[in-house]
């Protein structure tokens, strides 16, 4: 079978045909598109039909490459972890406006999953201390193995939300917590029937997360801090209300490229000062 020919019949978009084709046999979409007449070896026709039932069952390609760019990073992902998708880069662009460039500040990733909004906030802000919580174990593994292959130090911790920071403090707190409601119909849609429940379900109304994160913050936060949370987009009302009712000020929510409220942030007033964990009251 020729390139051109197992392209044409998968079935699939033809963007993720090539993309599987690509990495089956270790070739560019660019050589694909240019070399139609190419002969397949069996080897990788073979694989190629497998990852083709596979994607068609469903399965996502993030999942299928092992691979998803963020942020211009390219991260590994596995079922361990969610698959990091662009809404989240309006969480990492309202931190990066808050964190200065020539500043040591802290910030707390909870919930980091392949540790996508970590290694971005390092990446762009190299003299941030980040400090990266989840409660899973392999999704850990797989934050640690991207943070050592981009060189990024992070400093990761087990454990649910605040409870492993030890009394820390921090200036700028990050969150994709799962905020899918449980009888949400979309669990049985597209690729979140594959990722994983304990990272996507938020409870009857998927808010749980949500309430449990703005509870605790505030005893893992400097004064004049920032908690930026991303949520669901029928979701920005109720977490603004969270807010509200903790005592946070300055409460504010920012839209998505489809122009949806994806994001909701709020600072620890207390009077708050300028970003500095310098002399910052606790």
């Amino acid at each position: 079978m020729r390139v051109g020919e197992a392209l044409a019949g998968t079935g699939l978009a033809a963007r993720e045909a090539r993309l599987l084709l690509a990495r089956a046999g270790g070739w560019s979409e660019a050589s694909l598109l240019a070399h139609p007449e190419r002969d397949l070896p069996r080897d990788i026709e073979a694989l190629f039909a497998q990852w083709v039932a596979r994607r068609r069952a469903g399965e996502p390609v993030a999942y299928l490459l092992g691979e998803r760019e963020f942020y211009g990073l390219e991260l590994d992902v596995t079922p361990a972890v969610l698959i990091p998708r662009p809404d989240t880069e309006v969480l990492v662009e309202q931190a990066l406006a808050r964190i200065p460039v020539d500043t040591e500040v802290r910030v707390l990733d909870l919930g980091t999953g392949s540790g996508a909004i970590a290694l971005a906030v390092k990446c762009h802000r190299p003299r941030a201390r980040v400090v990266a919580v989840d409660a899973s174990g392999e999704a850990l593994a797989v934050a640690r193995g991207n943070a050592r292959r981009l060189g990024l130090e992070i400093d990761f911790r087990l454990g649910s939300w605040c409870e492993p920071l030890r009394g820390e403090r921090f200036d700028v707190l990050l969150s994709n917590p799962p905020y899918v409601a449980e009888r949400d119909p979309h669990l049985g849609q597209g690729d979140l029937r594959f990722e994983p429940r304990a990272a996507l379900l938020g409870g009857v109304d998927g808010l749980d997360a949500i309430r449990a994160i703005v509870a605790q913050a505030r005893s893992c936060m400097f004064r004049g801090a920032w908690l930026l949370l991303e949520h669901g987009f029928d979701q920005a009302a109720a977490a603004r209300a969270l807010f509200d009712d903790a005592g946070f000020g300055s409460v504010e929510s920012w839209t998505d490229l489809a122009g949806n409220p994806r994001v909701t942030g709020a600072r620890y007033h207390r009077d708050a000062q300028p970003l500095t964990t310098a002399g910052g009251e606790h």
